[in-house]
């Protein structure tokens, strides 16, 4: 098990959790529930892997945020037509 990079001594538990981001226009936030997460036991320290938060914030940037509705699961959001294939900014 991975050890809390916050508190240095909890270890890490895999959930699903729900998360709150601003749109890449800054015209409004969104809930994402079932975002995988980490836990710490110890400090209670709830986050997102770099990984995640880039899939995230490339498919923000990707899709057509009009069509988001003010709440949907990860995985919906994952799973939304894409209007370029990839980040052609992200260097």
């Amino acid at each position: 098990m991975e050890m809390c990079p916050w508190c240095e001594k909890g270890k890490l538990a895999s959930v699903k959790g729900t998360v709150y981001w601003e749109l890449p226009d800054g015209t409004r936030a969104v809930e994402i529930t079932e975002t995988p997460s980490s836990h710490c036991e110890s400090c209670d320290a709830f986050f997102q892997s770099d990984e995640i938060v880039k899939e995230i914030e490339d498919q923000l940037f990707l899709i057509d945020s009009k069509k988001l509705e003010k709440q949907t699961k990860y995985s919906e959001l994952m799973k939304m037509k894409r209007l370029l294939k990839r980040n052609y900014f992200d260097f």
